[in-house]
C-alpha cells in the first residue's frame, strides 16, 4: 500500500509549495468540485529547469494533457507523470496565470490575489526564490477552443473530491495555487474560489 502523508490545505486564493523526490506523488483534491488549480513544477536542482506548457503541446501533439502523459519541462525532459485522474479529464494548458495586471485590465482599481504572487509567495515560504513565473498547467480549467480558435470563460467539469495524481520523474518542487478569480466564471457560476486540498503519496 502506497504511504499517504497528511492532507494539506491550499486556502482559498493562496499557493503552497511541496518538495518531491523522483518517485513520490502528490494527489491534487478539488475539494469543492469547481475550483481551479494553477499547478507548477521546478527541477529541484535548478530552478531555470520548469515544466513548460510550450514544451508540452508539441510533445503531445494535442492542448489538453490527461491521465498516461508525459509533462515536460523546457528542457523537454519529463518532470511529472500524469498519473491518475477522477475528474472529466477538462484541463488547460493555453492561459498565462492570472496577475495583478490582468485583475487591473477587468476593471480593479486596487490590489487583487492573483496566482503569480502566490507562486513566488509559496516558494519564499520554503526558501526558494523562481528567476520567472512560467505558464501554468491550469488543473481543472474549461477554455473550450472551436474550430476557429476561439476561446472561451468555461465552467469547470470538475466535481466535489475529484483528484488528480502527478508522479515525480525527477527531484522537483511542485507549487499550487487555488486560484483567486472571482471576476469570470472559470471557478464556477457563483464566482466564489474555494480551498483545494494535496497529499504527498510514497
Amino acid at each position: 500500500m502506497t504511504p499517504y502523508s497528511e492532507l494539506h490545505t491550499i486556502p482559498a486564493r493562496c499557493g503552497r509549495a511541496a518538495r518531491l523526490s523522483q518517485g513520490q506523488s502528490i494527489k491534487i483534491i478539488n475539494t469543492h468540485g469547481q475550483q481551479v488549480v494553477d499547478t507548477w513544477a521546478f527541477s529541484a536542482e535548478d530552478l531555470t529547469e520548469f515544466m513548460s506548457m510550450e514544451h508540452i503541446r508539441p510533445t503531445l501533439t494535442r492542448i489538453f494533457p490527461r491521465a498516461g502523459d508525459d509533462l515536460v519541462t523546457n528542457r523537454r525532459r519529463p518532470i511529472l507523470h500524469f498519473a491518475e485522474d477522477t475528474s472529466p479529464g477538462v484541463h488547460d494548458t493555453l492561459m498565462a496565470a492570472c496577475d495583478d495586471y490582468r485583475y487591473g485590465l477587468l476593471g480593479c482599481t486596487e490590489y487583487h490575489d492573483n496566482c503569480t504572487d502566490n507562486l513566488f509567495a509559496a516558494l519564499r515560504n520554503i526558501g526558494l526564490s523562481a528567476p520567472e513565473c512560467p505558464s501554468p498547467l491550469n488543473m481543472w480549467m474549461n477554455i473550450p477552443v472551436d474550430g476557429e480558435g476561439n476561446t472561451e470563460w468555461g465552467v469547470p467539469a470538475s466535481k466535489p473530491g475529484d483528484y488528480v495524481v502527478l508522479r515525480a520523474e525527477m527531484d522537483c518542487v511542485v507549487v499550487l495555487s487555488c486560484c483567486p478569480q472571482d471576476l469570470l466564471p472559470i471557478n464556477g457560476e457563483a464566482r466564489e474560489p474555494t480551498g483545494a486540498h494535496y497529499q504527498i503519496l510514497g
